[in-house]
């Protein structure tokens, strides 16, 4: 097992560390797929679109998420939530094949919002039976 960076010798379970990874693996997806479905699979305009900088804000969080900061985790579930809302009115509102990129949005939205959360409340809840272990 690994030690949380921010605190002396707390050790993280494999719930936590399995949580991280989903997080990571979402973000991933989520930056993939926002590049290539306005580059190349279902642009707006032939060519791709400006529409692919949507990904830039994506890019920021993934180190804090590779390095365990807590804080990371918080603004990513709240982050996530214009992502949510940007593919329900697109997968209500585009045409196939862009509609279904809006539902793997989706479900890459509630991935990452759902790993962030319970990484937040099983980290938390661990480092508390670390320090109630101690007294």
């Amino acid at each position: 097992m690994t030690y949380f960076p921010e605190s002396s010798p707390v050790v993280i379970p494999r719930s936590v560390q399995l949580t991280r990874w989903i997080a990571v693996a979402c973000l991933v997806g989520l930056i993939v797929l926002c590049l290539a479905w306005e580059l190349w699979l279902a642009p707006l305009r032939p060519g791709g679109t400006l529409l692919a900088l949507k990904a830039l804000p994506l890019c920021v969080p993934l180190t804090g998420l590779l390095k365990h900061r807590m804080y990371t985790y918080r603004w990513v579930s709240l982050l996530v939530w214009l992502y949510f809302t940007e593919a329900v009115v697109r997968a209500y509102s585009d045409a196939s094949p862009s509609n279904y990129f809006a539902g793997l949005e989706l479900l890459l939205c509630l991935g990452l919002f759902t790993a962030c959360a319970m990484h937040v409340r099983l980290r938390l809840a661990a480092v508390h039976r670390q320090e109630a272990s101690h007294v």
